[in-house]
């Protein structure tokens, strides 16, 4: 007997909510398993047309980590669109400055894939500067994203 491959349809996805706590978490690491979440790749009926992610709040994103000299070394640019209007900003401006959720905003969106269905999951994403969040009513489930791998988090820290 041919067995057939399993195709999820939308009306059969049930999104949950969880909530990582991003303190003393290296940040690709973090931005990895969010958007594993996102996407939906976690569970079994994971089908890559369909939005099968679940929604993420992630609190205090002032103290994720980074590893080596990123804060003072690595930059973000942008264009304006003007003549000459290329400009930049140090991640440690970022994370110290009034939106440090930027960052992992970013990062989540470059490994969630350029089209529709990925503009869809990453309305997905919550990211709070602070511990507190308004989707207490929503009863998220806690991801701790120290415990998965001893890696996660920054040695030091």
């Amino acid at each position: 007997m041919v067995q057939k491959t399993y195709s999820a349809k939308p009306s059969e996805v049930n999104a949950k909510w969880y909530v990582i706590d991003a303190t003393d978490v290296v940040l690709g690491r973090l931005s990895a398993i969010i958007a594993t979440y996102l996407r939906g790749k976690n569970k079994t009926i994971y089908t890559p047309n369909i939005d099968c992610g679940d929604h993420i709040i992630v609190i205090n994103a002032e103290k994720v980590a980074t590893t080596g000299n990123k804060l003072a070394n690595k930059k973000f640019f942008w264009h304006t669109g003007f003549p000459g209007g290329i400009k930049e900003r140090l991640w440690g401006a970022i994370l110290s400055g009034n939106h440090p959720e930027r960052l992992i905003i970013k990062s989540v969106e470059r490994m969630i894939s350029r089209n529709a269905l990925g503009r869809k999951q990453m309305k997905k994403l919550h990211v709070y500067k602070g511990a507190e969040h308004p989707h207490t009513a929503q009863k998220p489930e806690v991801i701790d994203v120290k415990k998965l791998n001893a890696k996660n988090t920054k040695r030091g820290a």
